[in-house]
């Protein structure tokens, strides 16, 4: 029988910390004469039971094992989401659970989905509060992907140990010099967005909202519009930079300040995310040219926008792409599945899954033309066994598998066919902004019914946890062999 002490310890101490940071939107309150009583209150309710956690497990294992690392993983972005909803729910919003539950859920794994159907006239407090969860939740999973899911071999994450001598019974205490260099990193992105934001022309308080949702590729605005409400070509810009920025590989800039001074040239996974991006841009500006479009420069700034912020998961919007026809849209569904890097702040597939998948359609191909060839598979210099490869094969089956059951549970809610399938997909890739009249750039989420609501909200947090990570959890046999 295992001891969860560690568990229940490291849950105390992160809804400390969500507490404290409840407190933030309240100088905000104090700044706008939007002075009420509710991140107080959830501040309160939040930190008492993060104490009553930590002090009751003072007495825990200071390593953590497998089991441990799957049900901390779980256990921790479900209870910020639950309590993360409290300021929702305190708000003079009038919140359902449901609906608050859905915002914070969204938040928190940063997939930029709202239920608020007036952004323009919602609180400021509440506002940097959508930017304070998925700002915690871009951090939160840089700092697992690096760490505990590599461990955890889950769909090929393994490849991305910090040492080949990681293990399973030593996680927490290796990873914190690395932990805390990852923060600072991601912290001084975030600060340098805002900057720019201020200079191209955002006020102090967007810049700042704005900045935390852009380098967590989040895509929660301050505005119905979106980025769009600016219109400004050089915020545009500044967003599609960062925005990469927070789709590479967190580790890259480690290895960079310790010397590798090429690794942005040499990583396969960022090379082949680039190509990505450029192809993907070509593909729909060439399309949309053929269709006789506005203004050539005008249609590429938006393409540019539009397509770094939906292969990303990011969500921010700067046009209506559900005008665009019918290409368009079957083209960014595509790209809402792959997403960005791994160990980045981006969602969906990952690109070096669709990379590696790529290579060994090829080395197949290569095999039946050269029957007695002898081919290995590769991926920056590692050497990919059948097993790895089963293992990624396996995690997008069961993408493919759950998607397809989310659209099924949203089509017998009562969504049409467009809306059940592209909210699925904008739920499980963490994207935002699904197609269509009622999700899509436009509109919300906030006439969905409830079930599709928390149907939407588990595809949230499997999308973002890697699958894995939650379905194991369910299965005896997991809990039999430990």
């Amino acid at each position: 029988m295992y001891n969860y002490k560690t568990v229940f310890y490291t849950l105390g101490t992160l809804q400390i910390i969500l507490g404290v940071f409840m407190l933030i939107p309240v100088i905000i309150q104090l700044i706008y004469s939007e002075i009420d009583s509710g991140f107080v209150s959830a501040s309160i309710i939040t930190i008492i039971f993060g104490v009553l956690f930590f002090l009751s497990n003072l007495d825990h294992n200071k390593n953590i094992d497998l089991p441990q690392a799957f049900i901390l993983t779980a256990l921790s972005w479900l209870s910020i989401a639950i309590f993360g909803s409290l300021p929702f729910i305190f708000s003079e919003l009038n919140l359902s659970f449901t609906d608050a539950f859905f915002e914070s859920m969204s938040g928190i794994t940063t997939t930029g989905s709202t239920i608020l159907t007036d952004i323009d006239s919602a609180p400021k407090a509440i506002l940097l509060w959508r930017a304070i969860l998925q700002w915690l939740g871009g951090i939160g999973i840089i700092l697992m992907a690096i760490t505990l899911m590599p461990i955890m071999n889950i769909g090929g994450m393994q490849l991305f140990k910090i040492s080949s001598n990681d293990s399973s019974e030593k996680i927490l205490p290796k990873s914190k010099e690395v932990s805390f260099r990852l923060i600072i990193i991601y912290s001084l992105l975030t600060f340098a967005c805002a900057v720019f934001y201020k200079l191209f022309g955002m006020n102090y308080f967007d810049s700042l909202t704005h900045s935390m949702t852009t380098i967590a590729t989040g895509g929660f605005s301050n505005y119905n519009e979106s980025i769009g409400y600016f219109n400004n070509a050089l915020i545009e810009i500044n967003a599609t930079v960062f925005i990469i920025l927070g789709s590479i590989p967190f580790i890259a800039y480690i290895k960079y300040l310790n010397g590798d001074k090429k690794i942005f040239y040499r990583d396969s996974q960022i090379s082949f995310f680039i190509k990505t991006i450029i192809f993907s841009i070509i593909i729909i500006f060439a399309f949309l040219m053929i269709k006789n479009y506005e203004s050539e420069s005008f249609i590429l700034r938006q393409v540019v926008f539009n397509v770094v912020s939906i292969l990303t998961g990011t969500g921010y919007v700067t046009a209506n792409y559900s005008d665009w026809g019918s290409f368009p849209l079957i083209f960014f569904l595509v790209l809402m599945f792959i997403g960005g890097c791994a160990g980045s702040t981006a969602c969906g597939l990952k690109i070096f899954r669709i990379h590696i998948l790529y290579k060994f359609f090829v080395m197949q191909l290569k095999k039946y033309i050269f029957p007695r060839g002898i081919f290995v598979l590769k991926y920056d210099e590692n050497v990919l066994n059948e097993k790895f490869i089963s293992s990624i094969i396996s995690f997008v089956f069961l993408y493919i598998v759950i998607f397809f059951t989310i659209t099924v549970l949203l089509s017998i809610s009562g969504l049409d066919f467009i809306t059940a399938v592209s909210g699925a997909a904008t739920s499980i890739s963490n994207v935002g902004p699904g197609l269509g009249g009622m999700i899509g750039p436009n509109g919300n989420f906030s006439l969905l019914p409830d079930f599709s609501k928390w149907v939407l909200s588990a595809g949230m947090i499997l999308g973002r946890l890697e699958l894995f990570a939650i379905i194991v959890l369910f299965i005896p046999s997991f809990w039999r062999r430990y």
